[in-house]
């Protein structure tokens, strides 16, 4: 059976089997600081445009969808001493290299173990990917947030699909697709072709999706 053309149908189901085997790669892979760095430059793109969409965060609740080590968080935090930010991902073992200062919290994005609207903002950077069950995260993100907040999605272009290796249960994602997800929870969507640097036209890659509940 082709298994990646089986996970690329949106009724892929995220079960216990499946669920381990992702958290197993990815407890392994924290060990592997060259190709999953707890830090990131501050100056690409992608930190530029989640600061810019969400605003200022001083005292206000945000949440790291799939935080990894926390490089995203780390930086939100440095800039925004003031704000409250939770770092969520399904690998206990990435988990522990998030900075301090940040909570952190294990679990996954299709069952976010908070209350309705509990944050202001939330991102999720190259995480979304790998949730399986794509509108069921989608819809779970748009929960936790308030009305009004802010959400940012950062993820890879479906079009583009097969310039990096990538693993089994991987999503890429069309611009539509994920746009139209937002949209049952948001009152407005925009997306953008962007690249890892504001001066380097965008090649295809990435996607970004800025939504407000």
């Amino acid at each position: 059976m082709d298994w990646r053309r089986w996970f690329s149908r949106s009724g892929a189901q995220l079960d216990p089997e499946l669920r381990a085997r992702i958290r197993a790669s990815f407890d392994l892979a924290a060990g592997d600081e060259e190709h999953f760095p707890s830090t990131i430059d501050p100056r690409i793109y992608h930190v530029k445009l989640i600061r810019r969409h969400l605003g200022a965060l001083a005292g206000r609740r945000v949440l790291d969808v799939g935080c990894g080590k926390g490089r995203f968080a780390r930086i939100l935090h440095d800039e925004e001493p003031a704000a409250k930010i939770c770092g969520l991902d399904l690998s206990v073992e990435m988990l522990r290299y998030a900075p301090a200062g940040v909570g952190v919290c294990a679990g996954s994005m299709t069952e976010l173990p908070f209350a309705d609207s509990t944050f202001d903002a939330a991102y999720a950077t190259e995480s979304l990917e790998h949730a399986v069950e794509i509108a069921k995260a989608v819809a779970e993100i748009c929960r936790v947030v308030k009305p009004g907040g802010r959400i940012a999605i950062i993820d890879k272009n479906a079009r583009a699909r097969g310039r990096l290796e990538t693993p089994a249960w991987e999503r890429w994602f069309g611009r539509r697709e994920l746009a139209s997800l937002l949209k049952r929870h948001c009152r407005q969507v925009e997306t953008h072709d962007i690249s890892y640097w504001e001066d380097v036209p965008p090649d295809g890659l990435f996607l970004a999706w800025l939504a407000v509940k």
